[in-house]
């Protein structure tokens, strides 16, 4: 009989699982977006947008292994408490600075900095939940329903990082930045409210006594040598790093297509529609089949549509170009997520998170970094378009120099 696509959404911890990721990510990519306006604001310089990915990549790849090590040895509920709590401290910091009887005190330099330190404990923060998330995803649904939970909570990512973007672009024009850091705020406790209704999990690792050291190598090694999990995270990771232009989409708002806020708000959510569009659809359907190659052919097409919005002067051209980019990351997304949790043995679960976290989750705010600085070094199009270009390159090489990774088939699992 063929799988029930909602079938892990018989499980209610799953359900209060991805309603936390629902609220926390709504959360996390609105309050990206808000620093993001603001900041360009105040600077008009893209050079500040890649200090905002800059910030936050320092801790979150200074401290992915140690976290990883950390989340193995601890119970995962726990931990996820711990760095949401800290996120709303964080977010409600970030709500003083665009207070404007606050900010009317201070000089533009000072909320610029006071900006950036605050997503730097976001990134602290964020080298903790990562492994955390990943690990209580695999402890929570069986091995059965592994590819059915990793599409649905992809989806439930996706959807925040859908109406989180629209949402900050049209509530900044609407209620103004600060009003709408209110309601990061909000989402944000939502979120712990979520993680709160599901119970605590065993910690499967047993080597409690080891050293970090040790900890730390046998998580390392075990990536680098399954080479089925080597491939999938090093190729997203230079195409999130060589097509990041999502970073660079207030410039071409303001600057380019000159299409304000909610125009902003429109192009931000665009790829995330097109990722939840495709992750709701793979519910449906088996990406598990040929899934190297299909792996393959989406970052190619991701990199197409990087280089047809770097192109575009039209802005529904530009939308569309952004769309189908969520299309083909969604696909992405949901092969890469299924291949980790599928190779990844339970009581490793954190460090091999945290190495991915190092590879492809900070490889967005390094991407972010790439794009303000390339977009310094030769202008805001060649940078798009170069990084594009960069993604096809890497997809290419990949394969033509790992046949068997071409050839991967997951479907029998």
């Amino acid at each position: 009989m063929k799988p029930s696509p909602y079938s892990s959404l018989k499980i209610k911890e799953f359900r209060w699982f991805l309603a936390m990721r629902l609220a926390v990510v709504l959360a996390w990519s609105m309050q990206f977006v808000i620093v993001e306006w603001e900041v360009y604001r105040l600077t008009k310089d893209p050079w500040s947008l890649g200090l905002i990915g800059l910030m936050e990549i320092i801790p979150a790849i200074g401290l992915a292994l140690f976290a990883g090590h950390i989340v193995d040895q601890n119970e995962k509920r726990k931990m996820l408490i711990i760095c949401y709590t800290s996120m709303v401290f964080i977010c409600l910091g970030l709500t003083a600075l665009t207070n404007p009887n606050i900010a009317q005190s201070l000089s533009s330099n000072q909320i610029l900095y006071g900006m950036y330190a605050l997503i730097f404990l976001g990134g602290v923060a964020r080298a903790f939940i990562i492994p955390s998330v990943f690990s209580l995803l695999g402890l929570i649904v069986p091995n059965s329903e592994k590819s059915n939970a990793a599409a649905w909570s992809s989806s439930s990512w996706q959807i925040s990082a859908t109406i989180g973007p629209a949402l900050a672009g049209f509530t900044i024009g609407w209620l103004g930045v600060y009003y709408s850091m209110w309601i990061v705020v909000i989402s944000a406790v939502l979120g712990i409210f979520a993680l709160l209704q599901i119970s605590s999990k065993p910690i499967l690792n047993t080597k409690k006594a080891e050293s970090i050291f040790a900890s730390l190598k046998e998580g390392i090694q075990f990536v680098f040598q399954n080479k089925t999990v080597l491939n999938a995270i090093s190729l997203d990771m230079f195409a999130v790093l060589f097509g990041g232009a999502v970073a660079l989409i207030p410039v071409f708002a303001q600057d380019i297509l000159k299409v304000g806020s909610e125009g902003f708000g429109i192009l931000r959510a665009a790829p995330a529609i097109g990722g939840l569009i495709t992750m709701l659809i793979a519910t449906h359907f088996d990406l598990n089949h040929k899934a190297g190659k299909k792996l393959l052919w989406a970052i190619f097409g991701f990199g197409i549509c990087i280089i047809v919005f770097g192109l575009s002067t039209n802005f529904w051209v530009s939308v569309i170009a952004l769309f189908m980019s969520g299309v083909t990351d969604g696909i992405s997304v949901v092969i890469r997520s299924t291949i980790l949790q599928l190779y990844t043995p339970d009581e490793m679960r954190g460090r091999v998170s945290s190495v991915n976290s190092i590879f492809v989750g900070s490889s967005n705010e390094l991407g972010a970094f790439e794009s303000g600085l390339t977009s310094r070094l030769m202008g805001t199009v060649n940078a798009v378009v170069f990084g594009g270009i960069m993604t096809l390159i890497v997809v290419g090489t990949t394969a033509v120099s790992s046949p068997k990774f071409r050839k991967l088939d997951i479907s029998s699992e």
